[in-house]
């Protein structure tokens, strides 16, 4: 099971930029209309807090809990 790598403003960042992605999916005309179907991904990552590419890259934005 792979851990969150996505912290709580950056997941909202994400929800926020995917949701307005998919409006030109919808409401778009041409290439626009096309391009908005990118919105999926940080919709996506956003919703599951798992970023495939920070994990690649090394990076973890979540707030780490001292114990």
């Amino acid at each position: 099971m792979m851990s969150n790598n996505v912290g709580s403003t950056d997941r909202l960042v994400r929800i926020a930029l995917g949701v307005v992605l998919l409006a030109f999916f919808v409401f778009g005309d041409g290439k626009a209309h096309w391009y908005g179907l990118l919105g999926l991904i940080p919709l996506i990552t956003g919703t599951i807090g798992i970023c495939p590419l920070y994990r690649i890259l090394g990076i973890n934005t979540c707030s780490r809990k001292s114990g």
